[in-house]
């Protein structure tokens, strides 16, 4: 299991987006994002899946890393 952290332009799309990742069984929490990283709303998901699940983010995403030994690395940003 790999652990994820999605980023988005509002709450709103963090919020459908944890319940969607926790509706298909992920293990899923929102919470403010890392001061390393910046996002629109300060709010991202993080979440634990065998894959990114990005099919189950909102629309309103704004970014998905994949988080390894306290570090993030980016694997998609998403247009607007």
């Amino acid at each position: 299991m790999n652990t994820y952290l999605a980023t988005f332009h509002t709450h709103l799309s963090a919020l459908l987006s944890c319940q969607a990742l926790q509706g298909a069984g992920h293990t899923a929490r929102m919470m403010p994002v890392p001061r390393s990283l910046s996002s629109s709303c300060g709010t991202c998901v993080r979440y634990t899946a065998g894959e990114d699940c990005r099919a189950l983010l909102d629309r309103d995403a704004e970014a998905l890393y994949q988080e390894e030994d306290g570090a993030y690395r980016l694997l998609a940003e998403f247009e607007e």
